[in-house]
């Protein structure tokens, strides 16, 4: 499944342009607005887990961050966030790998997530992807996942759909729930998807 799921999004990052998908923003708010709740330090060890070539990275380097990295599957989509960079992309940690068979060599104090763990769509994966989050998180995580109320495909691809609750208690043996909100990201085509995010604390 890894190779599979690994050529998938190398062909949409090969092929579509961030204005042809639907979870590009200029602005990630949600996702800023969590990070800063936190009040971890600008050198706090922060990763973006499936970031692709999000701008989430470009805001927290101007925020003074320094210690990031960005994890996606897809190497086209690492590529084109250091090519938009340019200069400053060496201050990033990029690694390319399926985040069901990544390994981390250190720990981290925020794990963030949009849009990656609604692709898991069996309770082999997600366990899978809970357990390294259990071994690497030694702060936060914050995950950003379509809710109930959002789509049930996404890139030609089934996803899975979680309330509040469901999040809450698939975390519920390594992590304790802060805060959750729910959220419509408008896309670039101008249609809505309802996004369910939740902060937590490692226990």
């Amino acid at each position: 499944m890894s190779d599979e799921r690994r050529d998938h999004w190398e062909k949409v990052y090969n092929t579509k342009k961030p204005r042809e998908v639907s979870w590009t923003q200029e602005i990630p708010k949600a996702s800023l607005d969590f990070i800063h709740s936190l009040s971890v330090s600008k050198t706090a060890s922060i990763i973006d887990i499936g970031g692709g070539d999000s701008k989430l990275v470009d805001f927290l380097l101007a925020e003074g961050y320094e210690n990031i990295s960005v994890l996606d599957i897809s190497e086209a989509a690492l590529q084109r966030a250091k090519e938009r960079l340019g200069a400053i992309s060496h201050k990033v940690k990029w690694i390319v790998s399926d985040i069901i068979t990544f390994r981390p060599d250190t720990t981290y104090d925020v794990w963030h997530d949009r849009a990656a763990f609604h692709f898991l769509t069996t309770p082999d994966e997600v366990a899978n992807y809970i357990a390294i989050a259990e071994q690497a998180v030694k702060g936060y995580m914050i995950i950003g996942t379509f809710s109930e109320n959002g789509p049930k495909r996404c890139s030609g691809l089934d996803i899975k759909q979680y309330s509040e609750e469901q999040l809450t208690v698939e975390l519920s043996k390594g992590f304790n729930k802060i805060h959750c909100i729910t959220e419509d990201h408008i896309t670039p085509f101008n249609t809505i998807q309802n996004f369910l995010f939740c902060s937590f604390k490692k226990k």
